[in-house]
């Protein structure tokens, strides 16, 4: 800030959007943006001419990145939009600090700081709507919208992160009249934003309203009966599980859902292996490892979780301890031991150890006998003879 107000003047620069918004409620700040009348170029030369790291992040949108102390700094130049089309903008800079403002989404995200904590509020309502909760558009909340869809995503998002009481209705009349526009956007985008809506603290309230307007409809066809999924959030905090909790029990219908979304591969799996049906916490401790064992950790506890929630919240820590607790044992034994027994390399190898493996498994994995065990089943090998 020292930097750009040598440049540019004690006014020329504020910190602006959540790291205000955050500070002023009391929330934890986890990245810092600051808005400046200062073109580009003017902006990287001050911040080099102070010794700073400048990386040109987004010149066409006005923004560089600064790097002090390792840690980055996101400054954009004052701005209003000459074209949008519903995904991205073309922009003018300026050096009004209320039209800078009037392009933003929301009032609440509106608010800027100067270095000594004093807080200009050009709407006249993003203070108020911080402290009370509320998610209101700037301006024409259609309007804002048509600017950029991913905006309908992000009041519900911030609905969830920072809305009390219920959402403001004249926002939510407008995400469910554009609710087409979501085609527009990008796969990746759209789950970003319903991965970070879904790690609120409580996004029941937001899904509920986007179930009502039909947005959730469109992000997630045939989604799921609402009562595991507000089980599930009472129980874990896990976006990934939450989800899971909103996706039909049908593996090859998650998979294209996820496809869809533009999911992590590993993620995807994930989904996929916890829809294989549940697991109830009452399965006895050898069932439980011999699932950790065949399907591994992570779909065994969030079968355990699904069964749970769709269970309203049953008690599974002892089981959910157990799966989480228990080492893996490894094969014990392997080809050089069928070697030694005289059996070649190839298919019967593999089909012995696959027997091996089945016993071990359904004997609770028991750590001694494995010699007598493989000589029995080597012996027993069909063609050969008593």
């Amino acid at each position: 800030m020292a930097a750009l107000e040598a440049a540019g003047g004690p006014d020329c620069a504020r910190f602006v959007g959540g790291c205000v918004r955050n500070a002023l409620v009391g929330r934890l700040v986890d990245d810092i943006d600051i808005a400046t009348r200062l073109k580009p170029e003017d902006t990287m030369a001050a911040l080099r001419a102070a010794g700073l790291k400048v990386v040109p992040t987004g010149l066409a949108h006005g923004t560089v990145t600064a790097v002090s102390q390792r840690r980055p700094y996101e400054i954009t130049t004052l701005r209003r939009d000459v074209e949008t089309d519903g995904r991205r903008a073309v922009v003018a800079f300026t050096d009004d600090w209320a039209e800078d403002a009037a392009r933003r989404d929301f009032r609440l995200n509106a608010l800027y700081a100067d270095r000594s904590g004093a807080i200009f509020d050009p709407t006249g309502q993003g203070v108020a709507d911080a402290r009370a909760g509320r998610v209101v558009f700037v301006g024409d909340p259609n309007r804002r919208i048509e600017e950029d869809y991913l905006r309908i995503l992000r009041f519900f998002r911030f609905f969830a992160w920072y809305g009390r009481a219920e959402p403001d209705p004249a926002g939510l009349a407008a995400c469910a009249a554009q609710a087409e526009g979501l085609a527009r956007l990008s796969a990746e985008r759209v789950s970003k934003e319903l991965l970070k809506l879904l790690a609120a603290p409580d996004p029941r309230p937001a899904v509920r309203a986007m179930r009502t307007t039909g947005v959730l409809d469109r992000l997630i066809p045939a989604v799921a009966a609402s009562a595991a999924f507000e089980s599930m959030v009472g129980i874990s905090d896990d976006p990934v599980l939450r989800l899971s909790a909103l996706l039909p029990d049908e593996p090859e219908r998650i998979a294209a859902i996820a496809q869809g979304l533009r999911l992590p591969r590993a993620m995807e799996a994930r989904l996929c292996a916890a829809a294989e049906g549940p697991i109830a916490p009452s399965t006895p401790a050898q069932g439980l490892r011999a699932g950790v064992y065949r399907l591994g950790r992570q779909a065994v506890m969030d079968r355990l979780m699904r069964a749970r929630a769709e269970a309203d919240g049953a008690d599974a820590a002892g089981a959910l301890a157990l799966v989480a607790g228990w080492p893996v044992p490894r094969l014990p034994v392997g080809g050089r031991d069928l070697a030694r027994l005289g059996i070649d390399p190839g298919p019967e190898t593999g089909r012995i150890l696959k027997a091996f493996e089945d016993e071990w498994v359904a004997a609770d994995f028991p750590f001694d006998g494995h010699a007598e065990r493989l000589s029995r089943l080597v012996a027993a090998r069909p063609g050969r003879s008593g």
